[in-house]
């Protein structure tokens, strides 16, 4: 299983020293017409003179002066445009800079990102980033799985692959490449727009993999029919967890630590048999399972095993569910991957 990390713009360093150099600019500027507008004062105007004369003379628009022109005024003015003025042009040019550059770099990384995703293949598509999408993505970011997520909001998913736009539209779901993707997740807050993307998604490809979000049980059925190949109610879902810890709390609980406690020693995967595999052609119980001890089959007809016969050899689409540590699990993998 490879693990990668969540996408991350390496310009964000740069972006946080412009905005740094702004913020000291901004800070020599006003500086500036602090000091012009005390000394200013200080050769006898009062404050609403002070503050025009210093604005007038660090823009340089060439108005003329207030109040008496004294040698001291000329020599404080000649100081104040060469300082003032400085402070005017330095902040000026990087405001100019920070706009222009963090545009620049907003697209690089659009273009980036875009090519990123153009490259990708097996990867998973969510589409819809509130709290479900956002526990989805961590969850199978954390599992190295390679994640893209479509959402209408920019301000979203800012450190993830991510296409900005509305995912029932097609070109935005190509843009994802959902033709490339091995699944997809489908976690908007409307069922008539999950059904719409399911659809979508399904007209795309008949292998592709799609897990729907159902906010009600009307929804459910319309789903599978769209072609979802599993459908979750997480209203209906965490009642059902709910009352299992009521009822059964130590087996619920066992459960829950088993799939989601990274730092548990013990797991549980599942593993597909393949044509070229011992699993297919010997008894489960002659086969090195390298440790590990099978739960459960699911068959190629969807059903489940739940006491399998370990005298007979798998089939070919079948999939073991094991119970192992990690490494027992790995291993188990790397025998009989395809």
């Amino acid at each position: 299983m490879k693990f990668t990390r969540p996408w991350r713009h390496r310009y964000h360093p740069s972006t946080s020293e412009q905005w740094r150099r702004l913020q000291i600019a901004v800070g020599v500027l006003f500086a500036a017409l602090t000091i012009g507008t005390a000394g200013y004062m200080a050769l006898g105007l009062n404050f609403l003179d002070a503050v025009y004369q210093t604005v007038i003379t660090v823009s340089t628009v060439g108005f003329s002066e207030v109040g008496e022109v004294t040698r001291g005024y000329r020599i404080f003015t000649i100081a104040m445009i060469m300082v003032g003025a400085g402070a005017v042009l330095y902040t000026v040019g990087v405001l100019i800079e920070t706009l222009i550059e963090g545009r620049i770099t907003q697209e690089f990384g659009r273009r980036r990102m875009e090519k990123h995703i153009g490259q990708l293949q097996n990867h998973i598509v969510l589409c819809g980033w509130g709290q479900v999408g956002e526990s989805i993505s961590a969850t199978l970011t954390e599992e190295g799985q390679d994640v893209v997520v479509v959402d209408q909001r920019e301000e979203v998913a800012e450190h993830h692959l991510r296409v900005i736009g509305d995912a029932t539209d097609d070109a935005i779901l190509r843009e994802a490449g959902i033709d490339r993707a091995r699944s997809l997740v489908v976690a908007l807050d409307t069922d008539a727009n999950n059904v719409y993307v399911t659809l979508s998604g399904r007209a795309t490809s008949d292998n592709l993999f799609i897990v729907s979000r159902a906010n009600n049980a009307y929804a459910e059925e319309k789903l599978f029919r769209a072609g979802a190949d599993r459908v979750v109610n997480p209203h209906k879902l965490g009642a059902s967890h709910m009352a299992a810890l009521v009822t059964q709390p130590n087996v619920a609980e066992f459960l829950d630590i088993t799939m989601n406690d990274r730092e548990l020693t013990v797991s549980i995967s599942e593993l597909t048999v393949v044509a070229s595999s011992a699993l297919s052609r010997q008894p489960l119980a002659e086969v090195d399972l390298a440790g590990n001890t099978v739960l459960a089959i699911r068959r190629v007809d969807g059903s489940f095993d739940h006491h399998p016969d370990m005298t007979e050899p798998a089939s070919v689409g079948d999939v073991l569910i094991a119970l192992g540590t990690a490494s027992e699990l790995r291993a188990l993998h790397a025998s009989f991957d395809s």
